[in-house]
């Protein structure tokens, strides 16, 4: 049985992805639990992590359940679709089933302090979401078409991996939170559970007979990392922020 985490902002799917890898390989890892604890995060590595979940599960026949901590929404959530099981601990806020992007504009801040922005493009989206200038109707129009096209990707894979339908799905994926129990009675998540539940259930659909012993990747000792979760930890907003116009599977409070 081996335990993968999930937690924070997701803004890279490497490590995730990685250990999911590995252990898909292990002969002796009969099935994984992915531990999520994070609002969601980007867009593309959501889809990643959901991505190799999948693989695992259809490619290496791994039985993947997912456990929800104190929160598993928008990319979170995306993500714990892919598994073959979900379980919410009662009060997990979760759903999040949107897309969201902020973009700043400074054009007003750089007229007080006398500062102008000079443009040069060839295209005429080039510039599309530049902080120095106002969004146009056009601007808007062709980014919302952007954004409802990540939108139904994300109805589309709650769709298939809770084997509904998509108009059952889309009337809740408006960016609404739920609690784990709401999630339940709306067919968003398997059943009530904590970690523990979540590894003893793993272990039975793998076939592993009494309390299943748990592996966790190793990680070796890093100041980088050590810096950057808690940068991440306490500031997810100047971390997400970081990329321009990122399209996020995001809850935001």
């Amino acid at each position: 049985m081996a335990l993968v985490r999930i937690e924070g902002p997701i803004l890279d799917s490497h490590q995730a992805v990685t250990d999911l890898e590995v252990f898909s390989e292990d002969p002796l890892v009969k099935a994984i639990v992915v531990r999520i604890d994070s609002p969601g995060g980007g867009v593309a590595p959501s889809q990643e992590i959901y991505n190799a979940v999948k693989r695992v599960r259809e490619e290496h026949n791994k039985i993947i359940v997912a456990s929800m901590g104190t929160v598993a929404a928008s990319g979170g959530y995306y993500i714990a679709v892919a598994s073959d099981r979900i379980l919410a601990n009662p009060g997990t806020l979760t759903g999040s089933i949107g897309v969201i992007m902020q973009v700043a504009n400074f054009e007003e801040l750089l007229e007080k302090i006398g500062v102008k922005s000079l443009v040069i493009k060839s295209g005429r989206y080039k510039d599309i979401g530049s902080p120095f200038r106002p969004m146009t109707e056009d601007d808007r129009h062709l980014m919302q078409t952007v954004m409802d096209d990540v939108h139904k990707q994300f109805i589309e894979a709650v769709a298939t991996g809770r084997s509904l339908e998509v108009g059952d799905v889309e009337p809740l994926a408006d960016g609404r939170v739920f609690t784990g129990q709401q999630a339940k009675d709306f067919l968003l998540v398997d059943d009530l559970g904590d970690l523990r539940d979540a590894i003893r259930l793993a272990g039975n659909l793998g076939g592993i007979k009494g309390e299943p012993p748990v592996i966790e990747p190793t990680r070796r000792f890093s100041f980088r990392d050590l810096i950057s979760s808690y940068l991440f930890g306490e500031l997810p907003s100047l971390a997400v922020q970081a990329t321009w116009m990122p399209l996020m599977y995001l809850m935001v409070l």
